[in-house]
């Protein structure tokens, strides 16, 4: 009975929200990509300059010099829920780039107990099955200059698809576009603007298992959930400066506030809008050996005596980087200061002038 319940409410909470906008779908879209941005908590939307630059802000491929491949891997929940990211960039010309990259956050093998029960009310475990529920995020992107010296602008073209078995499946899509602009004194400025006509998620539902399941709960007669959900447009605003001090060291200093059209338990909210604060650093020896932290997260958590309660999300990280090859790793929520679970992360970068 508690297998039916759980796959139950898994399907509603996906699906449940009929034609409006929800504040949390999608939301495996928003984890970030490349343990170097998040060694820094994500405070990367006006420096991003190579093939990552597709999910943090797509104006930025336009720095890529040669082909580039971006791998990373991530495991959450105790190695339950895997987050893996490919991404592959190259520049058109000397004006323009293009990306592809393909997101995927999925639980394996989950046991399907359903049928453990048959009419006459034997146990029978040959009838236990298992199914995978799991997201899909396929973004194509396109970056160009601008005339403006210093001005940049790039556009995403989404495509969602979410799986949880063979129960219930959606096709979604939307657009991201971000701009970049860098000033002769060497600050950067950048703002994304993600899902800026809305992303569109419409699911179907598997009408026969779902009767199989809702009527395994005694006493409720579940209806059917609805089968539209919007993700409401965000927004990223960002600047960054980076120093050279005896030719062999580099601090590089970015800031940006992440805005949701929506009141929830961030920082600075309200009826209207919501913004978090993210703040990073990457100390650089010889283009060679990166050593990064950050802060970001920043939520008024409510207490069991109603107080609140400052969180804050801290992150580390380490990179290095030979001849065109980057490997970075990030350590997430250092010393527990909010809700958010530990993670560590690794990625992978390939410049293909290494093969020149």
């Amino acid at each position: 009975m508690k297998n039916y319940i759980v796959i139950l409410l898994t399907l509603i909470t996906y699906i449940a929200s009929a034609q409006s906008t929800r504040k949390y779908s999608n939301e495996f879209m928003n984890i970030g990509v490349d343990a170097a941005a998040l060694g820094m908590s994500n405070a990367v939307v006006s420096q991003t300059a190579d093939v990552n630059s597709g999910y943090w802000n797509p104006a930025g491929l336009v720095h890529l010099e040669d082909n580039q491949l971006a791998l990373m891997h991530s495991s959450y929940f105790a190695n339950i829920a895997n987050y893996n990211y490919i991404a592959y960039g190259m520049p058109l010309d000397d004006r323009s780039a293009i990306g592809i990259s393909l997101i995927r956050f999925g639980v394996d093998d989950i046991l399907d107990t359903t049928q453990l029960i048959d009419d006459q009310g034997n146990i029978n475990y040959d009838r236990i099955s298992t199914f995978s529920t799991a997201d899909y995020g396929l973004t194509f992107s396109y970056a160009r200059k601008l005339p403006m010296d210093g001005l940049n602008f790039g556009v995403n073209a989404k495509i969602i698809r979410r799986i949880i078995g063979d129960f219930a499946s959606s096709w979604g899509f939307g657009l991201d576009a971000g701009i970049q602009f860098e000033n002769k004194s060497g600050w950067k400025f950048g703002i994304m603007a993600r899902d800026i006509t809305t992303t569109y998620n419409s699911w179907s539902i598997d009408e026969d298992k779902f009767e199989q399941i809702s009527g395994a709960v005694e006493g409720q007669n579940q209806e059917l959930p609805e089968t539209t959900e919007i993700t409401i447009p965000k927004l990223e605003i960002g600047m960054s400066k980076k120093w050279i001090f005896h030719y062999d060291y580099s601090l590089l200093a970015a800031t940006s506030l992440n805005i949701r059209f929506e009141e929830n338990n961030d920082i600075f909210s309200t009826s209207f809008a919501s913004v978090n604060p993210a703040l990073g650093f990457e100390f650089g020896y010889t283009d060679l050996v990166f050593l990064r932290g950050g802060v970001g997260n920043f939520q008024n958590e409510t207490q069991i005596d109603n107080s609140e309660d400052l969180t804050f999300q801290p992150n580390f990280g380490l990179g290095f980087k030979y001849k065109g090859i980057q490997i970075d790793y990030a350590f997430t929520d250092i010393g527990d200061q909010s809700a958010a679970l530990y993670s560590n992360v690794f990625s992978l970068k390939i410049d293909f002038s290494i093969f020149r």
